[in-house]
């Protein structure tokens, strides 16, 4: 359907991003229409060229949601690269690893049974499977939009009616509006920030990571399938939360991730060359000898949990769910099975409103949405883990203190040494602290409601860590990747016209620029762009921001980190993009 050839298209349900949770969402509401009888149309606008192209996660998934929405999955050609049956979590010295026991990883960190998946290749399957689904289900009529994204947010009055949306292939798009009874948002912050600023749903701040990530294809004499290391450590000893993952996948290839919280003081994080230092490690380096880069990509990951959740999932006309919601639970990691669980209870208010004919879903009929999202494994689990990021911002000692000394120890092959060295530097504050980083990582504490910061409020511009890593020279050059070689393997690619990064004030960024270069320090969208972006340049003497947007993976870390709020990354148009195939 060409949408620049028409001037109102109505649908019952529109959902915005071809996301887990909206194609659960989909397939629940298709399977509730096959028994009921009852009839609909939707429509999914996927901004990427394919589904799962604009997709990029780790990612170790419990199978227990996957296996509600598909009985059949292992059967029907569901795309695993394993189960895991070793699972490790791992402290990453500068020369050394240390895996902690099994008696000793908390629960939500061991991850046997879990599925491992690309998450590109499920969505891809999702929607793929849905395509048959609905050849047996003749009242139900679904149309796929891939290439289009949606860029404005229709509204009459207070009420969500529909979003604002160009067409792909051509160099001059024609405006399209398309109107629904009920619109569902699951993007991780494109329309859906827009309609949380709105609407004023989030008075507490997002939290955000960002995870940057590789797949490798490694000669067939190595097989690291259905294994999962997650690391604590090296290359974050400043005191920055986040840490690495490697997971072995079918085939012969292995991913290495690392995730970094942008709620940090050091303003020159550098993600995707943290990354390469990660992989400098004796022992990562082992694991990805004689073998070849296949995809890079970087995304952000909501991990403020649940105090960052929005006081409503609904407004009038619409619906928030997964990634837009921000149901990832960082305790355990884990956000594909919550996201999918958030697309079931979606559907299954959206059925009964159809069932009763009734086409107007005002907040009345959306508020039980929020109320059976949060009666599920989805509010229990972010419940109990509300305070687990709380304990690490409020004792920023434990990661920039503490660990880079556990680390040293290590290192020397004795981790006793490491926690001996804690315990005579910082004495019973050493122990106080830990008591309390369990007493929160348990959630068996009520500590009252928790406020968070917006991330780029806690970046100090002349920061510097008391621990820096050490530079590693024994390592194998081919492996390691500057930020702007990375950017191939991101596989990015942009249509004429794609100018969806706006800088509001250039004159604001002048002076950033000129506070930075004072402090001998790049400025943050600099630094911490992961794919070659952002840059300087010099026009008669006068340092500028400037923009390679053919370079951008879309993942808003600059928008996040911008200390004067002067970004903002809006969709693209026409399927432009990176292509995450295969991550």
């Amino acid at each position: 359907m060409h949408l620049s050839n028409l001037e109102r298209i109505q649908y019952d349900v529109l959902l915005v991003g071809g996301s887990p949770s909206n194609l659960a969402l989909a397939h629940k509401l298709v399977d509730l229409a096959k028994v009921s009888g009852k009839g609909f149309k939707m429509a999914i606008l996927e901004k990427g060229k394919e589904f799962g192209s604009h997709v990029m996660s780790g990612a170790v998934s419990d199978p227990h949601v996957i296996k509600k929405l598909f009985p059949d999955y292992k059967e029907n050609g569901f795309p695993l690269e394993g189960i895991c049956d070793e699972s490790h979590l791992s402290l990453l010295g500068h020369e050394e690893k240390y895996d902690i026991p099994d008696m000793l990883v908390p629960e939500g960190m061991k991850k046997e049974g879990y599925l491992i998946l690309t998450l590109s290749k499920v969505v891809y399957w999702m929607a793929s499977q849905l395509k048959e689904k609905i050849k047996e289900i003749p009242q139900v009529e679904i149309d796929f939009f891939t290439g289009f994204a949606g860029h404005e947010i229709l509204l009459e009055g207070d009420k969500v009616v529909g979003v604002k949306v160009e067409e792909r292939e051509s160099l001059h798009p024609h405006d399209a509006n398309i109107y629904a009874d009920i619109t569902c948002f699951g993007d991780k912050g494109f329309l859906s920030r827009d309609l949380m600023e709105r609407f004023k749903l989030r008075p507490n701040p997002q939290i955000w990571s960002v995870g940057v990530k590789e797949v490798w294809q490694l000669p067939e004499d190595k097989d690291y399938s259905n294994k999962v290391w997650h690391t604590l450590g090296f290359p974050l000893i400043d005191s920055t939360f986040g840490g690495g993952f490697i997971y072995g996948m079918k085939d012969h290839q292995i991913t290495i991730g690392l995730v970094l919280s942008l709620d940090t003081p050091n303003p020159n994080l550098n993600p995707q060359q943290r990354l390469q230092d990660l992989k400098k490690h004796p022992w990562v380096q082992e694991l990805i000898k004689d073998g070849k880069l296949l995809n890079y990509g970087a995304a952000l990951l909501p991990e403020g949990g649940y105090y960052s959740l929005p006081q409503k999932f609904a407004v009038d006309g619409a619906l928030v769910l997964g990634d837009a919601l921000g149901v990832l639970d960082i305790n355990t990691l884990a956000g594909i099975d919550k996201s999918m669980e958030c697309g079931i209870q979606a559907a299954e208010v959206i059925h009964e409103n159809l069932n009763k004919n009734q086409n107007t879903f005002g907040l009345p009929q959306l508020e039980k949405y929020q109320t059976k999202v949060m009666e599920t494994h989805v509010g229990k689990k972010l419940y109990k883990g509300r305070y687990f990021r709380h304990a690490f911002i409020e004792n920023p000692q434990l990661l920039g203190e503490y660990l880079p000394l556990v680390l040293e120890g290590i290192d020397q092959k004795n981790i006793l040494a490491g926690f001996l060295k804690v315990a005579l530097k910082h004495h019973v504050k050493a122990a106080l602290d830990g008591l309390k980083m369990v007493a929160c990582m348990s959630g068996a504490l009520d500590m009252g409601e928790v406020k968070y910061k917006h991330d780029r409020e806690h970046i100090i511009p002349s920061f510097e860590p008391k621990h820096k890593i050490k530079p590693l020279s024994n390592y194998v050059a081919n492996t390691i990747y500057s930020r702007e070689d990375a950017v191939f393997y991101a596989h990015t690619k942009y249509h004429e016209g794609n100018l969806h990064i706006d800088e509001f004030n250039a004159e604001t960024c002048l002076k950033c620029i000129q506070k930075y270069d004072s402090l001998k320090k790049e400025v943050p969208c600099v630094s911490d762009c992961t794919a070659e972006v952002h840059r300087i340049d010099i026009a008669s003497g006068i340092r500028k921001h400037g923009m390679s947007l053919e370079n951008c993976v879309h993942c808003r870390t600059c928008e996040i980190v911008c200390p004067e709020v002067n970004l903002r990354v809006k969709a693209t148009s026409q399927g432009s993009g990176p292509d995450f195939m295969g991550l």
